[in-house]
């Protein structure tokens, strides 16, 4: 998955904005909270990082492809980022970011939920 694709993705998804930050991250918020960031590989290839669940943190941290979030995860926070690897499809990576929106979305106020229009 390239960055345009990334970006073209959580572009889709409700509620969202854009902004790049933190040295030249892509950073994408529900609301005002950050549910993915695009950016800080291990190498030039893209790299991906989105919130997960304590049981997904655990799994996918020794997957290939996969490791603890720079920054984040060191400072305990649930979050993973996928680098480029053959067993990981791109199909992959947007259930991982659609389940972080779907988490930091959960999150809000209900009150925010609804001024966003995430529930009725």
């Amino acid at each position: 998955m390239t960055y345009q694709e990334f970006n073209n993705f959580c572009r889709s998804l409700p509620a969202t904005s854009y902004v790049v930050q933190w040295g030249g991250a892509h950073v994408w918020k529900v609301g005002e909270k950050v549910f993915a960031i695009g950016g800080w590989g291990p190498s030039n290839e893209p790299a991906f990082s989105f919130k997960t669940s304590p049981n997904n943190f655990e799994i996918l941290k020794d997957m290939p492809g996969f490791r603890p979030a720079p920054y984040l995860a060191s400072r305990g926070m649930k979050w993973i980022q996928q680098y480029p690897a053959p067993e990981v499809s791109d199909d992959d990576v947007k259930g991982h970011l659609k389940y972080s929106h779907h988490l930091v979305a959960s999150g809000l106020s209900k009150k925010k939920q609804r001024e966003l229009g995430l529930i009725q």
